[in-house]
This record gives structure tokens, C-alpha cells and sequence, in this order.
């Protein structure tokens, strides 16, 4: 059953186009993220839907109504903000507590309520206390009990965890991921900039760019077959390799070639173009690994190592305009000015057209000629 869904959706402010022909359906239950790069037009989106943003044209779709004009309360949907706003003088009771009041809801629901979101996310032991008296992860979760106590059919979250250090953004996200669990049929909708939260939240993601989708799937979907430039450097870290190659077309067969340098014939669904353009290579860090100089995809110097324990990543100047990251799985002794020769898998490249489009993932690999 589809709990949202956006049909031609736009959002202008003046002459400048913040939203351009979205079209989206969410299902019930799941949780979706929208991820993109400051000022992509993701939380406009958000808030379209929450009802903040008005739409200029477009249906935004809630079950079977049509949500456009329905105000914001009306709406069956909670949101929680980057800010987590909260009532001061209140202690974390009443912040939870506080719409149901304004809704006269009977007290001993109100009780129920905010005691079960208060199993949920595990703030039993501070309902007392006044926000000036929790951390940032507990404050954090108090606004998400907010929402969860009005028992909304969907929840949108804008950049929760944005304000948080970097151990507490890993607790508070595993408490969301354990609430997806424990709220199987609510609807999530989740905004951020950081694709590792993207990543392992998701059950889709929608990465935006300019205001319009470049692509929506499944998490593994798009680390594994990106539709297009941007959204093989957006998702994954540190971010794919690319570097300019000539393709050269053969019926269904695409030929890759670096500097004069033939490399493996991988055979792609290229629409029986024929002839030669310049194109891309793109290969993630994770999936490289030293060889030979004959082997070699690619030579040149190490510029600078990171030893980050579990994994050292190396970043290799091959021109001025052109660097190289490296990650391997485990510690090396790597120095400055060393040349490394690395290669890859050909199942693991990826090829671009000069208009930045993905050739279909490899059907199968020859020897080069």
C-alpha cells in the first residue's frame, strides 16, 4: 500500500527552481532517505510534505487524499527537526506530553504514551530531568519521543543527528534503526548529507541533486550499479575514483583504453553504439589492490598515507589534476614517493559516457587484445 506519493511535484521561490518534477511513491513501513549535497532540495521536500513549504504545482499524495491544501496538522505525520526544541522549563514528561495535552487526549493515554516512548528510546531514568540537564543524544531522543508519542502513520526526520559528535551520531542512529524495527508499519522519511547514515538506515535511498532525483534504489543497488557520475562519487567512502579513458564502441562490446593503453575488453550493454568518445573510469578505493607493473590499471607515487588502524587509505598524485585514493583492509607500511602499480577485477569497474551516464555493469570479461 503506497503511504505517499509525490506526482509532478515542483517548488519555486520567485524565478529560481528549488524542486523540479519530482515523482516518488513511498510505500508503507518503509524508511526512505533522501541524501544529497547542501541546498540539493532535500529537506524542501521534507517540509512539502510536512506541509511547511507550499507546492506550486504538482500532487502530493497521503493514502488517498490529496495533501496539497491539508493543513500541517491534519496531515497524520510527525516530524522531528535538526533542532530539537525543546520546552525549556518542561522536564522530559511534559516535552512528551505537551501535544497530547494541547489535543486533549485523556491522561492515562498520555501516561501510556509517553511511558512506552519512553521504553522505546530508553529515557525511563530521566523523565524528571529538564532538557539543560541531558546530553545532546538524550535531548536528541527526547524530540524523537515527541513524535512518537502522537502514533503518527508517518514520521519525517530533517538532519537528526547533524548536531551531534561523532559517538554519539553512531548511538542515537542505531536507537533509530531499532525503532524502524519496533514501528514496522509506520512510514519513515529521513534527510541527511552523511551517505554512511544513508547507507545503514534505508531501506531505499533518493539521492537528489539541483532539485530532481538522479536515482532511487535499494542501498547495495546504488553502491553497486550508480546510474551516473554523480551518484557513483556520492555514495561510497572515500569516494570512486575517476579517471578519462576512451571507450571505443563495438556493437554490444565496449573497449577501454587509458594513455594508449588497452585494458580488459568488458563487455557492456552499450546500444550497439559504434565509434570512439572520451569517457570515464571509475573504480572504488575498497576495490583496488597492488599488482605488477605489467598488470598496473594505474601507476604512480604515494602523495599521503592515512593510517586509521582497521584500514589505511593512500592517496596517489598521477598529474596535476588528477589523484587516486587507495583503501586497504588492513595496516601498511606505505611511504611517501613510493610508486605503487594497482589494478582491480574488470567485474569491479565502471564505465561512463562523456555525457557522465553509467554503461550497463559487465555481462562478462575477456582478455584484452
Amino acid at each position: 500500500m503506497t503511504a505517499i506519493s509525490l506526482k509532478d511535484i515542483r517548488k519555486s521561490y520567485g524565478s529560481l527552481e528549488v524542486i523540479s518534477s519530482i515523482d516518488l511513491d513511498i510505500e508503507r513501513g518503509e524508511f526512505v532517505v533522501f541524501v544529497g549535497p547542501s541546498g540539493c532540495g532535500k529537506s524542501t521536500l521534507l517540509r512539502m510534505i510536512a506541509g511547511l513549504e507550499g507546492i506550486n504545482s504538482g500532487d502530493l499524495m497521503i493514502g488517498d487524499v490529496r495533501a496539497n491544501d491539508v493543513p500541517p496538522s491534519q496531515r497524520g505525520i510527525a516530524m522531528v527537526f535538526q533542532s530539537y526544541a525543546l520546552y525549556p522549563h518542561m522536564d522530559v514528561y511534559d516535552n512528551l506530553a505537551f501535544s497530547l495535552k494541547i489535543a486533549h487526549v485523556d491522561k492515562a493515554e498520555i501516561d501510556r504514551r509517553v511511558r512506552l516512548a519512553a521504553e522505546m528510546l530508553q529515557l525511563e531514568p530521566y523523565l524528571k530531568r529538564r532538557p539543560r540537564q541531558l546530553s545532546g543524544g538524550q535531548r536528541q531522543r527526547v524530540a524523537i519521543g515527541r513524535a512518537i508519542v502522537r502514533e503518527a502513520e508517518v514520521f519525517l526526520f530533517d538532519e537528526p543527528l547533524s548536531n551531534l559528535d561523532a559517538a554519539l551520531r553512531v548511538a542515537t542512529r542505531i536507537e533509530i534503526a531499532r525503532l524502524k524495527e519496533r514501528l514496522p508499519d509506520t512510514t519513515m522519511i529521513y534527510v541527511t548529507h552523511d551517505q554512511v547514515e544513508a547507507m545503514t538506515l534505508a531501506d531505499r535511498i533518493v539521492v537528489l541533486n539541483g532539485g530532481r532525483i538522479e536515482q532511487v534504489g535499494r542501498p547495495v543497488e546504488l553502491y553497486d550499479s550508480p546510474r551516473n557520475v554523480f551518484v557513483a562519487g556520492f555514495i561510497g567512502s572515500p569516494a570512486m575514483n575517476f579517471l578519462p579513458v576512451d571507450l571505443v564502441f563495438e556493437g554490444d562490446v565496449a573497449r577501454i583504453a587509458r594513455s594508449g593503453k588497452p585494458l580488459p575488453l568488458v563487455r557492456f550493454a552499450a546500444g550497439g553504439r559504434t565509434g570512439c568518445e572520451r569517457g570515464i573510469l571509475g573504480i572504488r578505493p575498497e576495490h583496488m589492490r597492488i599488482g605488477t607493473a605489467e598488470q598496473a590499471l594505474i601507476s604512480g607515487p604515494v602523495d599521503l598515507v592515512e593510517h586509521l588502524g582497521e584500514v589505511t587509505i593512500a592517496y596517489l598524485r598521477l598529474s596535476d589534476d588528477i589523484s587516486v585514493t587507495v583503501k586497504f583492509e588492513r595496516t601498511r607500511d606505505l611511504k611517501k614517493g613510493e610508486v605503487l602499480h594497482l589494478t582491480a577485477d574488470p567485474a569491479d569497474l565502471h564505465a561512463f559516457d562523456q555525457s557522465g551516464l553509467a554503461l550497463a555493469r559487465p555481462g562478462g570479461v575477456e582478455a584484452s587484445a
